[in-house]
């Protein structure tokens, strides 16, 4: 009879800091974030500096949490999965050598998982993954398309030329003077308001995958000066539901493109800005032109930076032979094609 399997997951890579525990790979025992939100907000973004000073005094605290929550002791761990990057490389520092630490300490293998790949694996803390997918991923200043036709195998079919979507989701917000995150601000005021404002969706050349928003984040700009200098007012709601439908648009449709060409089993959604409501919904909408093929979405507390999902990825890494020694470091440029097992 096969044992069971726990990883002991650890994300330092932004603003949280966070420790989980993961059994088979699938199911968590513990998942518990430290949030940075109230230090960063007043200067409206993240400062590095602040972040791994924070993941310093934190970084112990979460870890014994995540290990009481779970009810286990680190002779039961399988392993430790580490997020090696990208991200800041202090915070990314911070984790891995916590997690270089307790491996040594506790002779317990390390794995270290790529932060989008965790991302992709946080929806099979939902629901197992059926190959060959598809995975939009819409996490910070990442927008791409991936296609999966095994576990820990990815290729990268398109991503942002420029801005992502999340980046534009922040600059916008900052526009319209709305407190940081502006993410979920911003999903917040178009769920009040119309899309009835003419906004730009590109699309790129015919067949391409990739995204661009910097032109849409532009036209936000200009639409709001231009009123300014007719006198008018814009309501913040109406470009908060023009601007999100521009966005969620281009990211559906393309994605319902991609599963179709490549013929998924699976769509996934990924990331920080899978959380947005008006994402959910548009996927929703448009995957009933792929009747059969499920759509996957975290629940939003896995949506945001957390330590399960990179146990899920760990696990699945593990069981493909992937290992560290004592000599990782952080690669706040780690490429996800480079990490595949």
């Amino acid at each position: 009879m096969k044992r069971d399997q726990f990883i002991l997951g650890i994300e330092t890579s932004c603003d949280e800091t966070a420790a989980a525990v993961v059994k088979n790979g699938k199911i968590v025992l513990s998942n518990v974030v430290a949030s940075q939100i109230e230090s960063h907000k007043r200067f409206g973004g993240v400062v590095p500096e602040i972040a791994s000073r924070h993941h310093v005094e934190q970084i112990t605290l979460v870890i014994e949490a995540a290990m009481e929550q779970a009810g286990i002791g680190f002779r039961d761990l399988t392993a430790i999965a580490v997020t090696k990057g990208p991200g800041l490389v202090g915070a990314l520092l911070i984790g891995i050598e916590a997690a270089k630490t307790l491996a040594f300490a506790h002779r317990l293998p390390l794995v270290p998982v790529h932060h989008i790949a965790g991302h992709i694996y946080a929806n099979r803390l939902e629901r197992e993954m059926e190959f060959p997918l598809i995975a939009l991923v819409v996490s910070g200043g990442h927008t791409e398309l991936i296609y999966m036709k095994e576990h820990g195998s990815f290729r990268l079919i398109g991503e942002t030329r420029d801005d992502a979507a999340g980046e534009a989701f922040d600059k916008v917000a900052r526009t319209l003077n709305l407190p940081y995150p502006g993410g979920p601000q911003i999903d917040r005021l178009a769920r009040e308001g119309k899309p009835v404002i003419d906004l730009p969706r590109a699309w790129l050349e015919k067949d391409s995958y990739d995204f661009s928003f910097s032109g849409l984040k532009s036209a936000v700009i200009y639409a709001l000066r231009d009123a300014e200098e007719r006198g008018e007012t814009i309501d913040p709601k109406d470009l908060a539901a023009s601007f999100q439908a521009s966005v969620v648009e281009v990211l559906a449709e393309k994605t319902v493109r991609a599963a179709k060409e490549f013929q998924a089993k699976q769509v996934l959604v990924a990331g920080g800005v899978a959380a947005n409501r008006g994402l959910r919904e548009k996927m929703a909408e448009v995957m009933k032109s792929l009747p059969g093929v499920p759509l996957v979405i975290p629940s939003l507390e896995l949506c945001t930076d957390n330590a399960a999902m990179i146990a899920a990825c760990g696990s699945v890494l593990f069981e493909k032979g992937v290992r560290a020694d004592l000599t990782l470091n952080a690669d706040p440029s780690y490429g996800l094609v480079e990490s595949s097992g």
